[in-house]
């Protein structure tokens, strides 16, 4: 081999070490772009596991969970299961604390809504009403 083969060879080392450098940086800037927070505004009510409120068994979500008091759940519009709020899919809603996982479906006749489970308190699901509010999660790596 001559000396310009290997001085070839060097710089395709080179180039080849700053690829294999760089690949874990690009990795890690496609993971962080998949991570960013969606956020939508939608209407927000509330709901509670009462016989009065539903057609068939109160406690029970349409994904087949069962809903207890305490729990921090929503149920959410077809539409915006279509969004990426899919079953399981954790939410944050603004001016409440923590996390609420998606469980339940709402009727087809909703857009852009969610309700979110109270229990039985049925005083706090009136004091909630229907309001806009800004929620926000992440897509989960295999939704569109």
């Amino acid at each position: 081999m001559n000396e310009q083969s290997r001085a070839g060879g060097g710089k395709v080392r080179r180039n080849l070490g700053w690829l294999l450098c760089a690949i874990p940086m690009l990795i890690a800037m496609r993971c962080a772009a998949d991570t960013e927070p969606m956020t939508m505004t939608v209407t927000a009510s509330a709901y509670n596991s009462l016989a009065s409120q539903t057609s068939g068994d109160p406690t029970l979500a349409a994904w087949g969970d069962e809903l207890r008091p305490g729990m921090k759940v929503i149920a959410v519009s077809d539409d915006l299961v279509k969004e990426g709020l899919t079953y399981g899919t954790e939410v944050r809603i603004k001016g409440l604390k923590g996390r609420y996982t998606v469980i339940d479906k709402m009727h087809s006749r909703w857009e852009r809504k969610i309700d979110i489970y109270m229990g039985e308190d049925v005083d706090a699901a009136l004091e909630w009403g229907v309001r806009k509010v800004q929620i926000s999660w992440v897509m989960a790596e295999n939704d569109p």
